[in-house]
């Protein structure tokens, strides 16, 4: 099966799945000086750019801040992350940076789920956070309340070995940066192994056919799979969406404008998925939000999920004997090959902020190496770099359990795929468009028909 990555494309690298188009040539001295913070940099460059993840944690270098930053007030709302203790050693790194710079940086967390309303309602009103978290690909969708941040995102990019294709893509809106690449919320099939062994089945299934025979045998043990298609952020349209795009169906064409939703490949993702339901998954999970999943798997109610590593992370500190039992993988591959859509997170700031100088090196604090590594430790995997400098992290080499996370990155594609990210293409997928289509289906409405409702919807967004 070939990876869903493969397609041509001239910006990207194929062998490396990473961004290679123009660069305005910003480097992290042009930045500061550029933005009148040459004076109080509060970390090197060498840090930033530094050539290994693992370098010491101490690289950074506090000095005198600005007179332009003392006195500032930030605030920063973000989701409220699913492992509590990356949240505090983000507040932490905010304290250390206001300490260092004399800026006061309030860090808000919400239901991720709550985010999108707070960032309309934001926009809409010209007040609130002077930096947004947005989900997806959310900056297509804001772009017009979003500052132009290439000074800051193409730093970044260079730090980090370049962007994964969908990092860069869903923040890149009309020839600029509207947010800056922060992560991904890389997703793997989280399964028992024990279970699976049980059975016969020595390794992951390669394929959705392997994937359904074997999911049939162990619901008859009691032990389906378990997957949502409710409106929530992550881990339906995650699911969803590489799903599809691994049977050959599309939402839209190449072009960005052509409905290309109602086709024999989507109508067999569509009738697989009914099958799939009924003789493998868990048929309480239809409406599950992202937290329903773990507690299911947690208490031994399924066998198999797409998640994050937050389920990996619970059981080694509350079941350490359900940890050993547990592996993870990629997404199976369909006829069309194998894809893979993690949540990406990047942070935009806002046109009314009066702020914006200070929020932009406030950002490059929270990417600087050390800074970003040192959460993405506390995290044990459940969030990537948006670029693929991650992977040489000495912390893949102390639980091999955790590797799938380690490759999501490159087997992702954007929302819209195989067309670019699109204003269209963020609002079908805020709509939960092509997540209905499958509910619809499961629940009893012909194939045909739940597709041909999508199609509707789809050409009414993208007017076609």
């Amino acid at each position: 099966m070939k990876d869903g990555n493969a397609q041509p494309d001239p910006k990207f690298n194929q062998e490396s799945a990473v961004y290679q188009g123009p660069r305005r040539g910003w480097t992290r001295r042009q930045f500061i000086k550029a933005a009148g913070l040459a004076a109080g940099a509060v970390f090197t460059e060498a840090a930033l750019q530094g050539s290994r993840p693992e370098q010491a944690l101490d690289a950074a270098q506090e000095v005198a801040a600005p007179a332009v930053l003392r006195g500032t007030r930030l605030h920063l709302l973000q989701w409220s992350h699913f492992i509590p203790p990356a949240d505090e050693e983000i507040r932490r790194q905010a304290a250390e940076w206001g300490k260092q710079t004399g800026v006061q940086v309030t860090i808000e967390t919400i239901n991720a789920n709550d985010l999108q309303a707070r960032i309309a309602a934001a926009i809409e009103s010209g007040t609130g956070p002077d930096i947004l978290q947005m989900l997806h690909n959310w900056p297509h969708l804001y772009a017009q309340g979003c500052v132009e941040v290439d000074d800051v995102a193409e730093t970044v990019e260079k730090a980090y070995g370049g962007y994964y294709k969908q990092s860069q893509a869903v923040c890149f809106v009309q020839d600029h940066y509207k947010a800056v690449p922060y992560t991904i919320a890389g997703l793997a099939m989280t399964y028992r192994e024990d279970w699976f062994k049980e059975v016969g089945a020595e390794k992951f299934p390669e394929t959705w056919d392997e994937f359904r025979k074997l999911g049939k045998v162990l619901k008859a043990r009691g032990q389906p799979f378990g997957q949502t298609f409710g409106h929530t952020f992550g881990d339906a349209p995650n699911f969803a969406y590489p799903y599809l795009w691994s049977f050959g169906g599309k939402e839209v064409e190449a072009d960005g404008k052509t409905v290309a939703l109602d086709s024999p490949q989507t109508l067999e993702a569509v009738e697989f998925i009914v099958a799939l339901w009924k003789e493998a998954l868990d048929e309480t999970g239809l409406s599950w939000d992202d937290t329903s999943n773990n507690r299911a798997f947690l208490s031994e109610q399924i066998s198999c999920t797409l998640n994050g590593a937050s389920i990996y992370f619970v059981a080694k500190r509350q079941y350490p004997e359900l940890a050993q039992r547990i592996n993870h993988a990629v997404m199976p591959a369909g006829p069309a090959g194998r894809f893979h859509y993690g949540a990406t997170f990047e942070h935009a700031i806002l046109k009314y902020s009066p702020n914006i100088e200070a929020a932009k090196e406030f950002l490059l604090f929270l990417m600087d190496k050390p800074n970003f590594y040192r959460w993405f430790e506390i995290g044990e995997g459940y969030n990537i770099a948006p670029g693929p400098d991650h992977e040489r992290h000495p912390m893949w080499q102390k639980d091999p359990r955790m590797l799938a996370f380690r490759d999501v990155g490159r087997l992702g594609q954007a929302i819209g795929y195989p067309a670019p990210p699109s204003r269209s293409a963020s609002e079908a997928l805020s709509k939960y468009i092509i997540v209905d289509v499958f509910a619809r289906a499961i629940q009893g409405e012909p194939p045909k028909k739940a597709i041909e409702w999508g199609a509707h919807e789809l050409r009414n967004i993208y007017k076609a």
